[in-house]
């Protein structure tokens, strides 16, 4: 892989968003296995992220995405009081015509050579199946089912979490810390959205849905008749009476174009990297529009898989994602304070965190 632009490279050594303490590009021709690892800081523990494995449209992308989402999990761990820092890697290619267990076996003996700076987990494109294989090669490999030792599917806390940012984001804003009589848009009921579907009806909330994939939002429907579902993203955030807006699915979904037509005076979404650059989170402030840090409210999913190095335990994880609400608040709180979009009470937060763990 030799295609890295400049542009990566002002990222990872110049830039605001760069920072990054070790970047390994990682490929195994037999398998068709290229790769990138990047460890964005240590300085709580060791890197702790995910491994998504996507279709880029060039290299040069594919290390862009994985510099942001490394970073991402540095904020994202330390909001959620995890001792380890941020990490995340990212595997080239279709999953659908490209994995194969030689693939994963080759990924994780290139994870094991990190010596435990970095632990992986499942992420966009990969299963807690993949992490079994994956942890044949390495004893830093999370989100294993529970028959290899494993806390199993992550997706489950990480909704948890979404659901709990959405009960303080409603307490902020109306009062109440419920979404009963609320109308709910999730954009993508995949591994996360179809269970905060459950926590959302559950609650009393209306819920419309969409999503690329057709079998799931009739999997939805089949199951709850009430929930009413819309062509595409660009329905779901324009649809009259929108209460909420749940990004559920790749990143960028907050952008220049979206925000303008927004309905929706509350976004929280299990999503990553939601803001498509910096300055989206005034506009959504100018708008009056409240957002909750999208790194702060699906922290669910990575305290699950951090659990799993100490010998799991259900209770004790989700006792740590109901935080997120008191967390939630907190960020609110100091956004008020100092006059600023919750964003960026946020990264204050977490970067007081982890400048306090290199001073030590």
């Amino acid at each position: 892989m030799t295609n890295v632009t400049d542009g990566v490279l002002q990222t990872l050594f110049r830039s605001d968003q760069g920072g990054h303490e070790q970047v390994v590009l990682c490929q195994d021709r037999t398998s068709g296995l290229k790769a990138v690892i990047a460890i964005h800081s240590t300085a709580l523990g060791a890197a702790l992220g995910g491994t998504r494995f996507y279709p880029y449209d060039s290299e040069d992308d594919a290390v862009t995405d994985v510099l942001n989402l490394a970073r991402g999990m540095s904020y994202k761990n330390a909001m959620a009081g995890l001792d380890h820092g941020g990490g995340k890697a990212v595997i080239i290619g279709d999953p659908e015509t490209l994995k194969s267990e030689e693939l994963l076996l080759a990924f994780g003996r290139f994870v094991d050579s990190l010596g435990g700076r970095y632990v992986t987990a499942c992420d966009v494109g990969t299963y807690v199946a993949d992490m079994d294989v994956v942890a044949r090669e390495t004893r830093w490999a999370t989100g294993r089912s529970p028959e290899n030792g494993g806390a199993g599917d992550s997706s489950v806390l990480t909704a948890y979490g979404v659901f709990q940012g959405m009960r303080a984001s409603a307490r902020h804003l109306w009062g109440e810390p419920t979404l009963r009589g609320r109308t709910v848009g999730i954009a993508g009921v995949g591994k996360v959205g179809h269970h905060l579907v459950e926590h959302l009806l559950a609650d009393g909330a209306e819920v419309v849905i969409t999503d690329v994939r057709a079998e799931s939002v009739q999997r939805i429907q089949d199951k709850h008749s009430q929930v009413t579902a819309v062509a595409d993203t660009d329905a779901l955030i324009r649809t009259e009476g929108l209460d909420v807006y749940a990004p559920c699915a790749l990143g960028g979904a907050l952008n220049d174009e979206s925000v303008p037509v927004l309905t929706a005076r509350i976004v929280c979404g299990a999503a990553n990297n939601q803001l498509a650059h910096p300055g989206v989170e005034k506009d959504l402030a100018d708008r009056g529009i409240l957002y909750a840090p999208d790194y702060v409210v699906n922290a669910g999913g990575v305290i699950q898989v951090a659990d799993e190095l100490r010998g799991f335990d259900f209770d004790r994880c989700k006792a740590q994602a109901s935080k997120i609400y008191d967390t939630t608040l907190a960020i609110f709180a100091r956004a008020k304070e100092d006059g600023i979009p919750p964003a960026a009470a946020a990264d204050r937060i977490a970067e007081q965190r982890m400048a306090e763990a290199r001073s030590r």
